[in-house]
């Protein structure tokens, strides 16, 4: 009898996508998210619409809970979602941060705006290389992350009240320093994802939008300690 269990073995093997066009596809996503927030801020910005929207009150609050809960439907439910309703909520997060971002626009300028993207590029840049390119397990440093991130809610919090240009200038560099470390653990996580996931191909393209969620956050919050630190209010 022939044994076709090798060819069969072969065959899935040729149908694995490559690790490449998995990195590939996250980062045109991640992006993409760049994009529409900078669409949709440049928009509201230049038309003025954003001074219409916040003479509400509570629009503030109503953008961080939206956000909030798309976050974590998107990570809780994530084996659950259907890709289409994963990207949707990708796309929808990222126009909603783009309302946020237009603050940003109007206080700083779209020339600085740019060149501060650029700047943000190249650490992101550098640090997702490292991440890409080591081989060591980084699931150990989860709690590292998490302790980093608590740290820097504390350190915002502290600063609304304190009001000292020195304390922010640390915070941002404390910043910097965690969100580059942060980008280097979601890059080498989006390969991990990749290995756990690459016989089954929508949980992978899902992992793929996640992932680059996670580093859609990571450049945006290292642009915002950026331009905080080295940019000129107009």
């Amino acid at each position: 009898m022939y044994d076709n269990s090798g060819s069969l073995a072969l065959e899935r093997e040729r149908s694995r996508p490559p690790i490449y066009k998995h990195v590939a596809k996250t980062y045109a996503w991640m992006f993409l998210g760049l994009a529409i927030t900078f669409l949709v801020g440049l928009l509201l910005a230049s038309t003025g619409l954003i001074y219409v929207l916040f003479l509400m009150p509570l629009l503030p609050i109503i953008l961080l809970v939206a956000e909030l809960a798309l976050v974590l439907v998107l990570s809780s439910r994530l084996g659950k979602l259907s890709v289409g309703a994963a990207r949707g909520i990708f796309v929808g997060y990222s126009a909603l941060s783009g309302v946020t971002f237009s603050a940003v626009l109007l206080m700083y300028g779209v020339g600085q705006v740019f060149f501060f993207f650029g700047i943000t590029a190249l650490f992101f840049g550098a640090m997702s290389v490292a991440g890409l390119v080591t081989k060591q397990d980084v699931s150990r440093l989860r709690y590292l992350v998490l302790f980093g991130l608590v740290a820097l809610l504390v350190m915002e919090l502290v600063a609304l009240f304190l009001g000292s240009s020195t304390f922010e200038q640390g915070l941002c560099f404390v910043g910097i320093a965690v969100f580059m470390g942060i980008t280097t653990y979601d890059s080498k996580r989006m390969k991990d994802l990749f290995y756990a996931f690459e016989e089954q191909p929508a949980m992978l393209e899902k992992a793929s939008i996640f992932c680059a969620l996670q580093l859609y956050l990571d450049f945006l919050n290292l642009f915002l300690y950026l331009i905080r630190l080295l940019g000129r209010d107009n």
